[in-house]
């Protein structure tokens, strides 16, 4: 089981590797020339290694810069940038801050000017500056009922875009006439422009109606001064962007597929869109697991079933955990016994919720493993404490930030 276990776990870590955004941003810069002066602008979690390479390309080209990332994601100065690091999932006073001196540096462009904007996932929460009337306690308080609900990304993004005044394309109306070089790195699935980072330099296609119809979906509870400005139309139109995504989950997954089968497992993606619960996803795995084991399909073993994508989680308890952790431990009692079988899931970015793991990693005794020190796996599911109950079988995975953001991978791992 052991073997096995390094398996999955060196499978993940190579995927990433391969998904990280250095090379990409240099592809993207490869032979551009701007006539007049660059700016840099980079929000996300991936944002220090992104600036890092385009300071590189650029060299003496390069103007000046921000760069805004989550805590604990910089890894040093960048030349003649401006490191700000601020608040993830929700929104902080760094963000506010952060996203001021970007304005600030770019207020004032000339038609020759260019703006390098490289966005990544985490976007929304960090580069931030509220509608009129708009004060950051709504936004984190907006922003915790969304992600507390069960509300997908695209719908989440629906509605805080609608109260920024840098989201949903506001960012390239607020500094036309210069030109804006978006260079994206992909964490929402079907790769949607208008909602990575909630799209501050992308015409937003989403409509009033529908940012209303999500917050009747969920039963948001919204000031009357908010639900007036969700009727405020978004840019639809925007001539001043150029766009290119440098990565996403589909490419994560290749680089998956291609890692298992340098060790001899058959291979399947199953899927490049996994965006249910995360306990039904852990489930669904699970029953693949005990497919495999009395049927040898849909593969013939040693073999790899690999799902990307980004589960969601429905708050019902008060423990601690994440998405991946979730979805590994509810893998975990659909595979009790099972000899021969791990899971793994982990979110590519190296964080999963408000904790220090990526995900879990599993196998078919982490249900005894439980129960020997007295938890109940079914108790900690329900209470949402994947963190605590994995922690204690010794299945935590634990990457530290890795400097990309691509959505999740689950991989099946059947011997």
């Amino acid at each position: 089981m052991g073997c096995l276990r390094r398996d999955a776990m060196d499978i993940v870590l190579k995927s990433i590797q391969e998904v990280l955004p250095e090379n990409s941003v240099r592809r993207a810069l490869e032979g551009r020339a701007f006539p007049g002066r660059v700016f840099l602008v980079a929000i996300g979690k991936a944002a220090w290694r992104m600036a890092s390479a385009a300071g590189e390309c650029l060299g003496e080209r390069l103007d000046k810069g921000v760069v805004i990332t989550k805590y604990g994601h910089s890894l040093g100065d960048i030349g003649r940038m401006r490191i700000f690091e601020a608040g993830h999932p929700l929104p902080d006073h760094n963000t506010i801050l952060a996203t001021s001196k970007a304005l600030e540096m770019v207020k004032d462009l000339s038609s020759s000017d260019t703006v390098l904007f490289l966005v990544s996932g985490g976007g929304s929460a960090l580069f931030e500056k509220p509608l009129d009337g708009v004060t950051l306690e709504d936004l984190v308080n907006i922003t915790d009922q969304l992600l507390t609900c069960g509300a997908d990304i695209v719908e989440i993004n629906m509605i805080r875009k609608r109260l920024s005044s840098v989201k949903g394309g506001r960012f390239a109306e607020l500094i036309y006439p210069a030109r804006v070089l978006s260079i994206v790195l992909s964490d929402v699935l079907g790769d949607r422009l208008d909602s990575i980072a909630s799209g501050p330099a992308y015409p937003d296609s989403s409509r009033t109606e529908d940012a209303l119809a999500v917050v009747d979906r969920y039963g948001l509870k919204l000031k009357p001064a908010l639900l007036e400005l969700l009727k405020d139309e978004t840019p639809k139109v925007l001539d001043n962007v150029t766009t290119t995504i440098t990565g996403s989950v589909m490419v994560l997954c290749k680089k998956a597929r291609e890692a298992a089968e340098e060790r001899g497992y058959r291979t399947m993606v199953l899927t490049t869109t996994l965006d249910c619960e995360a306990r039904e996803a852990g489930s669904l795995v699970a029953a693949m697991a005990r497919e495999e084991v009395a049927n040898n399909r849909p593969l013939v073993k040693p073999c790899a079933i690999i799902l990307g994508g980004e589960t969601v989680v429905h708050l019902k308890g008060k423990g601690m955990g994440g998405r991946n952790q979730e979805l590994a431990l509810s893998a975990a009692a659909g595979i009790a016994g099972l000899e021969g079988v791990v899971v793994i899931s982990a979110g590519s970015d190296g964080t999963d919720g408000p904790n220090d793991a990526a995900g879990g990693l599993v196998d078919g005794q982490t249900f005894n493993r439980l129960r020997e020190r007295g938890i109940n796996i079914y108790s900690s599911l329900d209470d949402n404490d994947s963190y605590n109950a994995l922690s204690a079988s010794g299945d935590l995975v634990k990457t530290g930030p890795t400097g990309t953001n691509v959505n999740d991978l689950t991989i099946l791992l059947c011997k």
